[in-house]
């Protein structure tokens, strides 16, 4: 089941739940010391599933602005990769907006976002030492 909630509305065992497995893997298993609160949490959506133990499978934001929304943070537990977990949960997310959407796509995910209708929509970039390209959804 989909879990979404404001900042404000998350609860203390969610919002530690979200931000260590983020943590877990931008940080720690993608060896990139970077500012992970980067003060854009407090103003996103943020949506998640749980699996059958309550652990944090995948996790993604939404930030409105500017005509567009922004996906970003998009994650999946180690231990959940290959189960289709991320791309349901992006699924579900995108069939609730209505107009572009953008990401910044780690370059060896790209694959994984154009299946699910992204194109790369700029040059590619430098982000904390990690590849990265623009992508938009119409």
């Amino acid at each position: 089941m989909t879990e979404r909630a404001r900042f404000d509305d998350l609860t203390p065992r969610d919002l530690y739940d979200l931000l260590a497995l983020r943590v877990r893997v931008f940080v720690v298993e993608q060896e990139c010391a970077f500012q992970e609160l980067d003060g854009l949490d407090a103003g996103a959506e943020h949506v998640w599933t749980r699996g059958p133990a309550g652990e944090v499978v995948a996790y993604l934001r939404v930030l409105e602005g500017g005509g567009e929304t922004r996906i970003g943070r998009i994650v999946t537990a180690p231990e959940h990769r290959g189960t289709g977990a991320g791309a349901a949960l992006v699924r579900a997310v995108l069939a609730g907006i209505s107009g572009p959407v953008v990401l910044g796509a780690q370059v060896q995910a790209q694959g994984f976002y154009e299946r699910l209708g992204f194109a790369v929509d700029g040059p590619g970039y430098d982000e904390d030492g990690i590849p990265h390209v623009p992508m938009r959804r119409p």
